[in-house]
């Protein structure tokens, strides 16, 4: 790592978690060790803050975009963010438009500043894009660049070698490095130095993760060093990871379903008992970072993710190596009196499927005027659900299969679910509940039209 030029607090981050997995540590978090949290402070019901307040805390503010992955789940083989979403406008076009709406309100300049942690494999693509708003600034000004670790063969947890592709021996160790990132580059007393406290940081395929003024307005006011936005849990979140409270010392933490034993299980998907999920949208104060980070060596202690691969993910017959990562919202424990708010599900919008993708390209969502993407306000905040089949639609260009001659209209849309091979034409309203199923012998050709039952 030092030879490949990494930062000492990138060093120090990726040594802790190679301790930890010669240790074989499991991490596990039993249903005693913790408490449920029942009630939190809700956004909904935060004062509004002026515009003369508003303006002065985008001075004091960075935004930080995650810009890491390559959307391979989608079929993609460049930045996620650079995926068409609405009008020809991608992930990045509506983030750089909000950021420079954003300056506009702040009375003009580079405030608030504007980063996106870039991975090695996204770097190149973003900022070539970029090139078209210079007035966010060159990759000097906007790029904060993710670090890297070797990939360990599992045998013997010694770094591999695949002279093949000797980029293969590397790999991004998850958002969690975004402490470290901050820390190594630099970034972090630059930002400190020019006046800047606070911190919003979000996912960059998570077009609800905006900078909301009574939220920006609620962290400066609380003091805290550490705020997580999360929101309820529901039947389909139950075996994610979820909010709870140290009984040892009362933090906040987040209980993966990896750190779950076995016989705790039903607890951990009890939605009832455990109310919220991580949004992985982030309000840091800055100088507490910095406190915190001096305190612990230059790194924030994130539980060690390990995840097993192929060191060639599109070879299975490839060594088998382990990927240690860590998560960002992790760090909750770390900070004494960090908080958490329960955020409306708008706030929660990826991008993670093609259904996902569909919904955002469809009339059940509009681009505000401050260049937002939100669900139409006939949908009264409840999005429609859409399934698709994985086998044929799992990657982009099926879904561009499944639309060429544009997305139906989904604004009165209840579920939508389609089944083998589907065309539809230009001019299909979805209306209630519809499915739609083609088969190989007979495709189906969706005709203009109406569809659906209430």
């Amino acid at each position: 790592m030092r030879t490949a030029g990494l930062s000492e607090s990138a060093v120090r981050a990726f040594e802790g978690n190679y301790r930890a997995l010669q240790r074989n540590e499991t991490g596990l978090i039993p249903e005693t060790a913790i408490s449920a949290v029942l009630d939190l402070p809700r956004a909904s019901a935060l004062p509004s803050v002026s515009d003369a307040a508003f303006r002065d805390l985008l001075r004091q503010t960075v935004v930080i975009k995650l810009n890491g992955g390559l959307g391979t789940g989608m079929g993609l083989e460049k930045a996620k963010s650079l995926l068409p979403v609405r009008d020809g406008l991608t992930f990045l076009d509506l983030i750089a438009r909000q950021m420079l709406h954003l300056r506009r309100e702040a009375g003009g300049g580079t405030l608030p500043r504007f980063l996106l942690m870039n991975s090695f494999s996204t770097s190149e693509d973003t900022l070539a894009f970029l090139a078209a708003y210079p007035e966010l600034g060159g990759a000097a000004d906007v790029e904060l660049m993710q670090n890297r670790v070797p990939k360990l063969r599992t045998d013997d947890l010694t770094a591999i070698a695949w002279p093949d592709n000797p980029e293969q021996e590397w790999c991004p160790p998850g958002h969690g490095d975004l402490y470290a990132s901050l820390a190594g580059s630099g970034w972090l007393d630059w930002l400190l130095a020019e006046g800047v406290r606070y911190a919003f940081v979000s996912n960059s395929d998570n077009l609800g993760a905006t900078l909301d003024p009574a939220l920006l307005g609620y962290f400066a006011a609380s003091g805290a060093p550490f705020l997580m936005e999360v929101t309820a849990r529901t039947e389909a979140d139950k075996k994610g990871g979820h909010l709870a409270r140290r009984e040892s010392d009362g933090r906040l933490i987040l209980r993966e379903s990896a750190q779950c034993p076995k016989a705790d299980e039903a607890a951990f998907q009890d939605i009832s008992r455990h109310r919220y999920f991580n949004t992985n949208n982030l309000w840091i104060r800055l100088a507490r970072l910095k406190e915190t980070l001096d305190a612990n060596g230059g790194l924030i202690p994130l539980p060690m993710i390990r995840n097993e691969k192929t060191v060639d993910p599109r070879d299975a017959a490839s060594p088998k190596v382990y990927q240690l990562e860590t998560a960002m919202g992790a760090a909750i424990e770390s900070f004494a009196g960090a908080g958490a708010i329960d955020v409306g599900r708008e706030r929660f919008a990826p991008v993670k499927t093609t259904s996902d993708l569909l919904i955002i390209r469809s009339d059940a969502c509009i681009v505000t005027p401050d260049h937002r993407l939100a669900l139409a306000p006939e949908r009264a905040g409840t999005p429609p659900v859409v399934s698709l089949d994985n086998a044929l639609y799992k990657m982009v260009d099926g879904l561009d299969r499944l639309t060429p001659h544009g997305v139906p209209s989904l604004l009165h849309c209840r579920r939508l679910t389609v089944n083998g091979p589907v065309t539809f034409s230009a001019g299909v309203v979805i209306q209630g509940d519809a499915t739609f199923t083609g088969t190989a012998a007979e495709p189906l050709m969706v005709a203009p039209g109406s569809y659906g039952a209430a």
